[in-house]
């Protein structure tokens, strides 16, 4: 079998068209391009930040809703310390695979190559995976795919290089599934593509690529990064007083469904069995930013928003959910964006009070978001999560605007004019 070596592409077009307010770039870049998951930022734009608010000062970063790890991997090679806070399991995971890129290169390769082997020799095995899987995969492609998965798990031993070749192979099941993705990650079987790679050597080159950019981040100085598998609204396992600056893209409140997002991964690996486990083993976990978070039995719109942490923008906010409420019957009643936006808006003040109790006298903090309008009813998301960073104890906030957003999409459901920016914190 043919193996191709991949090598690190060139930094230069991305550095020229950085955009602060987007992921795109990463993928660009190595380490962040390993696994595809939207962020809310280029990782540039972290060293930027890092470098402009830190001087000759030591400081410890902190990202509460750490992804897939943009903010850990880009602090560790601006040589900071920095934590991480992260509610999804399997992006926890993910990101903890990406903070091994400082290994040895060639022992993760070897292991790789020994996986690959064992699977190019295994025997066909019974398929049996979720409908979803069988409507992703060629039939010759998923026989390859249960290969890899069964001769991934027989070497898994928890070390370094194991759990590489686990994002080694996670990796790569977008880009041999046959199934549409959409640019936000769900996976749409009932669309096509007409060019798919094949598993085994969508793996060898996927390996490569890993190990090259291993290589190149051994050459300079990296600091690991701490990980939690945690939840942003209390950061319990960070420490009291302990960080200066926090840099995160938190959820936006526009129904984007971040467990969904990871169901193909998931299904696949046998960590859920359909969509309805993602409630127990991902939604329950998360900030409240999506519909599918929060079903109308059980919630009440004045129950929410009577919380103490909302009091600056209570009145404002039940005259918002309730226009979503009545905006709601006229259009079959399915999406329950009223409890969303107040459920959304009670989980963020509780990130607030997190972040005021674990940052440090004169630290401060930057939120890249966007604001709302479910139904087509505006939510100032931005100016909300600023008073409500006061009213946690910070001093005073504003917000520099990247750019505008649902300006271009011809299927968009409204016409209400949205921005995208940075809302810096003073503390």
């Amino acid at each position: 079998m043919t193996q191709t070596t991949l090598f690190p592409m060139s930094l230069v077009g991305a550095a020229r068209r950085s955009r602060e307010g987007s992921f795109v770039d990463n993928m660009r870049l190595p380490v962040h391009r390993w696994f595809r998951y939207s962020a809310g930022f280029s990782a540039q734009w972290v060293e930027h930040e890092i470098k402009r608010r830190s001087g000759d000062r030591t400081i410890t970063v902190l990202d509460p809703f750490a992804g897939s790890g943009t903010t850990l991997i880009a602090a560790g090679q601006s040589g900071v310390e920095s934590i991480g806070v992260e509610a999804h399991p399997f992006i926890a995971r993910v990101a903890a695979a990406k903070l091994l890129c400082d290994g040895d290169a060639s022992e993760y390769l070897r292991r790789a190559q020994e996986v690959l082997k064992l699977a190019v020799s295994s025997e066909p095995a019974a398929l049996t995976y979720p409908t979803l899987i069988h409507r992703c995969y060629a039939p010759a492609s998923l026989d390859q795919l249960d290969r890899l998965r069964r001769a991934y798990v027989l070497s898994a031993d928890g070390s370094d290089q194991s759990e590489l070749v686990w994002l080694t192979l996670v990796s790569i099941l977008r880009v041999v599934s046959t199934a549409g993705t959409a640019p936000w990650q769900y996976v749409l079987p009932n669309k096509s593509k007409a060019k798919v790679a094949e598993p085994f050597t969508a793996f060898s080159r996927m390996s490569h690529l890993i190990a090259s950019d291993m290589e190149e981040i051994g050459r300079n100085s990296m600091n690991r990064s701490t990980l939690f598998v945690g939840d942003a609204r209390s950061c319990s396992d960070v420490c009291d007083d302990s960080v200066d600056l926090v840099l995160t893209s938190p959820p936006y409140a526009n129904n984007y469904d971040y467990a969904d997002a990871t169901r193909l991964e998931m299904s696949f690996m046998g960590e859920i069995s359909g969509w309805a486990d993602l409630q127990a083993k991902v939604r329950m976990h998360l900030v409240r930013s999506c519909s599918q978070h929060v079903p109308m039995k059980g919630s009440s719109v004045d129950t929410i928003v009577s919380h103490s942490a909302l009091a600056p923008i209570r009145d404002e906010l039940l005259t918002v959910c309730r226009e979503l409420a009545e905006v709601r019957l006229g259009r079959g009643g399915r999406k329950t964006y009223h409890l969303m936006v107040a459920s959304y808006m009670l989980d963020m003040a509780q990130v607030w009070l997190a972040m005021r109790r674990v940052t440090r006298s004169g630290g401060s903090a930057c939120f890249v978001i966007g604001d709302s309008a479910p139904y087509g009813v505006y939510v100032p998301v931005v100016n909300w999560l600023g008073r409500l960073a006061v009213h946690a104890g910070f001093d005073d906030w504003k917000f520099e605007k990247i750019r505008d957003r649902n300006v271009k999409w011809k299927n968009r459901k409204h016409r209400v004019p949205l921005v995208e920016g940075r809302l810096v914190i003073a503390g």
